[in-house]
């Protein structure tokens, strides 16, 4: 209703016995039938809240989730807020992860990536909207437009869901696309890939960190093992899962 009407919760809920123009009771019934439907809040007003900042969002991106506030917020404790540091974001989407980066780092320089062209549209806008002036996006496969590119810090929320896992047909998942979502038969199609092509693209020390499924952590953290990093760990979400796997190059 507040969207309908272009108002704030908290206008609404002092004004809630106010008069409601035909043309928001429209747009209002509209939405209506979209969740019913079982379409996300977020594909249907248009924007999710992530990081203390509002993001544009659309069908061409994944909604931006709290748990991956995580990820954020480990990469910024190794970002120094007083000096330039090289960041790569893998798998942009909305360039929800970038763009916080950026705007907590103002002196990092972050280079998001994405295959999707229509997922860099809305990224680029997004960076606008919020004056992130210090990212840049690129159209990749992941490492594959970057050369031989290096950073202090490679960030990524990668595609990790099993192709059969039942929760593909439940709730928003159904409408997210799923490009974005699933990652092979195991859900590490895409993790594999990113650790084993991150050494060539990380400065000696620098870290990679990775948010994966509820239950992949183990399996990370031996990918990583594998390649030669160090210093691996696993960190808990708000929930206490295991969320981000991280590890440092020596």
């Amino acid at each position: 209703m507040g969207n309908a009407l272009g108002v704030s919760r908290a206008y609404l809920l002092a004004h809630g016995d106010g008069p409601l123009p035909p043309d928001a009771l429209t747009r209002w019934q509209s939405h209506l039938a979209r969740r019913f439907a079982g379409e996300p809040i977020a594909y249907i007003v248009g924007y999710r809240e992530f990081y203390g900042l509002d993001f544009q969002v659309t069908p061409a991106v994944l909604i931006p989730r709290p748990e991956t506030e995580l990820l954020v917020e480990l990469a910024l404790a190794l970002i120094p807020v007083d000096a330039a540091r090289e960041v790569l974001e893998l798998g942009t989407g909305s360039g929800a992860i970038a763009i916080a980066l950026a705007r907590n780092r103002p002196l990092a320089r972050v280079v998001a990536v994405d295959s999707s062209v229509d997922a860099l549209t809305v990224a680029r806008a997004n960076a606008a909207a919020l004056q992130a002036t210090n990212v840049r996006f690129v159209e990749s496969d992941w490492f594959a437009a970057l050369a031989v590119r290096k950073f202090d810090t490679i960030v990524s929320n990668p595609p990790y869901v099993a192709a059969q896992d039942p929760h593909l047909r439940q709730g928003d998942l159904r409408f997210e696309p799923t490009a974005a979502l699933v990652g092979g038969v195991d859900g590490l199609d895409c993790i594999r890939t990113i650790v084993a092509g991150a050494p060539m693209h990380l400065l000696p020390g620098g870290w990679l960190l990775l948010e994966h499924g509820y239950d992949q952590a183990e399996a990370c953290q031996a990918l990583l093992h594998a390649h030669g990093f160090r210093d691996i760990e696993s960190h808990p979400d708000l929930a206490g899962t295991l969320r981000v796997t991280a590890g440092r190059l020596p």
